[in-house]
């Protein structure tokens, strides 16, 4: 018996999940009708769902709680319903009918984990997300992308092992299989913690992000950067708020992809790198724990979907309109031809760069407040001087090379209407969330009444920016990128474990040889030693005398009674 109220009826992801299946068997003008209208209803499924379980079916001897409402869940279903319905609107030209159904399959699954109340039900559609998500990453069809493809699909479902151990010796210790939070004090929490870091993208499996997003079609990385790492963010802010190992972690991830951002010459690996340095700032405000952290670590993943879309966006008409070239090396001046486009760019940079009056700023101020606020000084500096390096490598690199600089003497136009649309969509949301935040606010975990626009805090990012700008311009000489290949952790498995495999598989392969060949002589050896003793001039194959026989079973048994009597 299924328990849901009549409003709902179905999680709301599930729309998305099962009209993906329909999306290759109708017409062209149905399906682009779907991709529009689809992600709307899932929008306003999510907003229909009440606080409390609202949907359970029983499995085995648990009760699964398919949909469990709150503002946490609530907050990140609405921008996942959001990105889907924008990057399919950003998508109604791409051809390829697996990507598009792949896509709303991955977003409905996120969806699904944002109102999974049990660790079974997270679990499933976490492993929904990781199919839904190689589709999408496989369906650019070139041979880059397939093989990217399995190597992001073989990560993460090692992730989903790992999950799965956890939840498994989780529900064993404790017996239940409520998705809440948790205390690393088990074997179970400290798997289950592993396996939503590496989704989060996390070291040392922190490059396999850079590896597969930028692989993907100039639509699918789009989605690819919204839902994967914030649904890891989501579940650490549910399950593991104030973890202190998260600050560390997330400080770590800060720094990392700025660095490598920064020496990155493929604008797509650029700002693949820089989701990572952004789910960074997410990770230390669930370490720090508090409401206010909580609080900005949720509306930076909401803020950051829709900036990182945006520049995502930018990147990909650029790659449609010039026939996919993606080098920072191959671009520059196409400002010119492609205004829209880079207005929308340039807006999504300053979005991520926490500018004022944009809606960065309204959201990552939170995280650095709440560190202040606990006294964490080493937080809160690390922070503010990364907020300088996403604006080197984000805020002005990418917009810089692809943009501006030296003119490349290409002459695109901006993209078909439905592209310009959406990421004017997504800049308009950029500015008003950041001039206008009180509807953001008003959506998250818990009430706050912080107020951004403090003349101090204002003027400490506007300095920070002015001479982290000045600094980008002075070492322009060294920003600029040539062709080279960044080398990262995925080289441990991807160049020395290939090494490693090849030389075992040599040793392994002699001494299977060698073994073979000993084994055949032996063989040899004992079959000659029998045919000597039984062949047909054998000793043992010649008849004997009665006389001789009874003579030698006299002589066993009396080695017998010697043997019996004396020992």
């Amino acid at each position: 018996m299924i328990d849901a109220p009549l409003s709902l009826g179905i999680p709301p992801g599930l729309v998305l999940i099962l009209g993906a299946f329909a999306l290759p068997f109708v017409s062209e003008r149905v399906k682009q009708s779907l991709i529009i209208l689809l992600p709307l209803v899932t929008l306003w499924l999510v907003q229909a769902v009440p606080d409390g379980i609202s949907l359970t079916v029983p499995f085995l001897h648990f009760q699964l709680e398919l949909v469990e409402g709150n503002n946490l869940s609530r907050l990140f279903a609405t921008i996942f319903a959001l990105m889907a319905l924008v990057g399919g609107l950003f998508a109604l030209n791409q051809k390829s009918v697996v990507e598009m159904s792949a896509a709303f399959a991955y977003a409905g699954s996120a969806i699904g984990v944002a109102f999974a109340g049990d660790l079974i039900t997270m679990f499933i559609f976490w492993e929904l997300m990781a199919v839904g998500s190689s589709m999408v990453i496989w369906s650019a069809m070139t041979k880059s992308s397939y093989k990217s493809s399995m190597r992001y699909i073989m990560m993460h479902l090692l992730g989903g092992v790992i999950l799965m151990v956890g939840v498994v010796a989780h529900v064993v210790d404790t017996g239940s299989i409520e998705f809440t939070a948790m205390e690393l004090g088990s074997f179970g929490t400290w798997m289950m913690l592993v396996g939503f870091l590496i989704n989060a993208g996390a070291p040392p499996f922190s490059s396999w992000l850079p590896d597969a997003y930028p692989e993907a079609s100039w639509s699918g990385t789009v989605f690819l950067s919204a839902f994967t790492t914030k649904t890891a963010v989501f579940v650490l802010l549910k399950g593991f708020p104030g973890t202190e190992v998260l600050i560390w972690v997330g400080a770590y991830m800060i720094m990392y992809g700025i660095i490598y951002a920064l020496l990155e010459n493929d604008m797509r690996r650029i700002l693949s790198y820089s989701i990572i340095n952004q789910v960074g700032f997410m990770l230390v405000g669930a370490g720090i724990g508090t409401e206010m952290a909580i609080n900005g670590a949720a509306a930076h993943a909401f803020t950051h979907i829709i900036y990182k879309a945006l520049l995502l966006m930018s990147a990909g008409s650029v790659m449609y309109m010039t026939g996919g070239k993606r080098k920072c090396t191959d671009l520059g001046g196409l400002f010119q031809s492609m205004p829209i486009t880079a207005t929308c760019g340039i807006i999504g940079a300053l979005a991520i760069s926490s500018f004022p009056w944009t809606s960065g700023f309204i959201s990552k101020s939170m995280t650095t407040q709440a560190a202040a606020d606990m006294g964490l000084g080493f937080a809160w500096f690390w922070m503010m001087a990364a907020s300088a390096g996403v604006f080197l490598h984000a805020g002005i690199k990418f917009p810089w090379f692809v943009f501006f600089q030296k003119d490349s003497g290409l002459r695109p136009k901006d993209p078909p209407w439905n592209m310009k649309a959406a990421m004017i969509v997504f800049a308009f949301l950029c500015v008003a969330l950041g001039v206008y935040p009180d509807p953001l606010y008003a959506m998250l975990p818990f009430p706050t009444e912080y107020q951004p626009y403090t003349y101090a805090h204002v003027m400490e990012m506007l300095q920070i920016l002015l001479f982290s700008g000045l600094a980008f311009f002075v070492t322009l000489p060294l920003m600029k990128r040539t062709m080279t290949i960044t080398l990262d952790t995925d080289w441990f498995y991807r160049k020395l474990g290939t090494r490693i495999e090849r030389a075992v598989t040599v040793i392994i392969g002699n001494a299977m040889g060698t073994f073979a060949s000993v084994r055949s002589k032996s063989v040899s050896w004992i079959i000659s030693i029998l045919f000597e003793h039984h062949g047909p001039r054998g000793a043992l194959a010649r008849s004997a005398p009665a006389g001789l026989m009874v003579m030698w079973v006299i002589l066993i048994l009396l080695v017998y009674l010697v043997i019996y009597l004396f020992i």
